[in-house]
């Protein structure tokens, strides 16, 4: 289980951030560019545009930036997740070189606007470690290589002062770490403005193409020439979903009985795991950030076996005080090692922003800059290299079958042999199973106190089960990262709708359920009277 002695499931930032209210949406709107997130993605691009003398709107689901933006470690560097080397196996030399260049540019980009906006978030330039600790890895070797030929300040070799018994490493200068919540959420204050509305608790249920686009929310519609969909994952259904592996990261923040490392970004390898540790310091105190292995969507058994490992890593290598945070984040992994950005094959006014797998920071800001830049009808060098619509079968085609025999595997399974056997009046308290009431498939959450939360197990995104997460409490589709609380609200991934309720069939309902009304849903269907822009500015 996850464990802290302060706040569980909540990120760092979260507990020591200051966050700026926004109303909700309140009837119906027009605009001209409408922003759905209020991540570093969507918060960027709605700067960007507002900037240019674009009226834009953002719809955010939640709280800016409290989500994926919220839940990351704020390291800002120019390698990949998936490895440089691995990007030139894939696409050559060329290709290494602009995606490079690309990533530096977001993170000159994040450096300006600190500076322009005098924006507090602890932004500093460090180096960045890839190292070893059991012997000399060919994988560093072939990192420092890969580093060399894209122009990188790339060293090899043993630094002094460095906190881990590195038997390889190599280091790449001049990479940078920041808060990446306080950052948001300061230029999002920049950005709310005449050009700029910025809505909170509005979630979005529906977004058609067309002129205009269509979105409507649960607090009115808005029509707008162009829609930016910085929601991670794409909502509803693109072609890029079967291209992407849904993955989770587990991450501590600790405080240690002796001093926190220099500052810098560490991947350490230990041998098909990679941790990630960052220092911070703040007024609040000193704490020492960690990344586990990523785990699958929807599959419980790594969620709790990662949080373990995590911690038992931890505790090799440092003294640990106290584990006063615990949360885990989400990332998609593209097929090609390429996210993709712009507009998908079939629409021409929506454009999409995905696929940034554990980068999310560096590539939402560049995602950001070539969106806005297609809709101000300016040029950008880096549009085709991220391309939807791309054609790289050779360099997609392991992901992609593996992908895709994955969701197929958790359709086949979890239809034709789910959990008919397991019976309601077995599940202890906090626990959750999904089971059939009165022949309908139930996702069922018995918490502390005993009282039962039931949902349709039913994905809404396109039909999967949904699993339960034993160590987040929450409903995760394995197929497509769909992820819902226990009461069946939308977290997070490519669904629009909330779990269904459990419809009645006419029959006595259980004791037990009694308490429980099933009819309980929002309406959204009131009559609102339609706004311009203009008129909320």
């Amino acid at each position: 289980m996850m464990r802290s002695t302060g706040c569980e499931n909540k990120a760092l930032w979260s507990e020591i951030s200051d966050p700026r209210p926004y109303p909700c949406l309140s009837g119906d709107i027009e605009t001209e560019v409408a922003v759905v997130g209020g991540g570093i993605t969507g918060i960027s691009a709605a700067y960007l545009l507002a900037q240019a003398g674009k009226k834009v709107v953002v719809l955010e689901a939640h709280k800016v930036s409290m989500g994926t933006t919220g839940s990351s470690t704020g390291n800002l560097y120019a390698p990949v997740d998936e490895r440089l080397f691995s990007v030139a196996e894939k696409h050559g030399d060329e290709v290494l070189k602009e995606v490079v260049s690309s990533r530096l540019a977001a993170i000159d980009f994040i450096e300006q606007r600190v500076d322009e906006c005098a924006i507090a978030c602890d932004f500093q330039r460090v180096p960045w470690h890839l190292f070893d600790t059991e012997g000399i890895n060919e994988e560093i070797q072939k990192e420092y290589e890969a580093a060399f030929k894209a122009g990188l300040a790339v060293v090899s070799g043993a630094l002094v002062g460095f906190p881990f018994p590195a038997s390889d490493i190599t280091t790449i200068h001049h990479q940078a770490q920041f808060n990446p919540l306080a950052y948001t959420q300061a230029l999002a204050k920049h950005t709310d403005s005449s050009n700029c509305l910025i809505f909170e608790e509005t979630s979005v249920l529906n977004v058609t193409d067309g002129d205009p686009c269509i979105l409507q929310t649960d607090r009115g519609t808005v029509k707008a020439e162009k829609v930016v969909m910085a929601t991670h994952s794409p909502k509803g259904i693109y072609a890029v979903h079967t291209a992407m592996q849904a993955k989770r990261e587990p991450a501590l923040a600790v405080r240690l009985k002796g001093p926190l490392p220099l500052p810098g970004v560490y991947w350490h390898i230990v041998g098909n795991r990679q941790y990630s540790i960052r220092p911070f310091r703040s007024p609040e105190g000193d704490f020492l950030l960690v990344l586990g292995k990523t785990y699958p969507v929807g599959q419980e058994e790594y969620a709790e076996d990662s949080i373990v490992k995590l911690e038992l890593y931890l505790r090799k290598y440092f003294e640990v005080d106290s584990i006063d945070y615990t949360w885990a984040a989400q990332n998609y992994r593209p097929a090609d090692n390429l996210p993709y950005i712009g507009t998908s094959i079939m629409e021409k006014n929506i454009f999409i922003a995905t696929g940034f797998a554990a980068d999310g920071l560096v590539y939402g800001t560049l995602a950001a800059m070539i969106i806005s830049d297609r809709i101000l009808g300016k040029e950008n060098q880096w549009r085709e290299l991220y391309n939807p619509k791309r054609f790289t079968p050779i360099a997609s085609a392991k992901t992609l079958l593996k992908e895709n025999y994955e969701v197929s595997k958790h359709l086949l399974q979890d239809w034709l042999f789910y959990d008919q056997d397991k019976d309601l009046a077995d599940l202890k308290r906090g626990e959750g199973t999904t089971l059939v009431i009165n022949k309908e498939k139930i996702a069922a959450y018995k918490d502390e106190i005993g009282k039962l939360h039931l949902v349709s197990s039913v994905c809404t995104h396109m039909g999967c089960i949904v699993h339960w997460n034993s160590a987040e409490k929450s409903w995760d589709c394995p197929c497509h990262g769909s992820r819902f609380s226990i009461d069946g609200k939308v977290l997070e991934g490519p669904a629009y709708q909330d779990l269904a309720k459990p419809k009645p069939d006419g029959k006595k309902m259980n004791p037990e359920l009694e308490c429980f009304n099933f009819f309980a849903t929002p309406s959204i269907l009131t009559k609102k009277k339609s706004i311009k822009f203009s008129n909320l500015s």
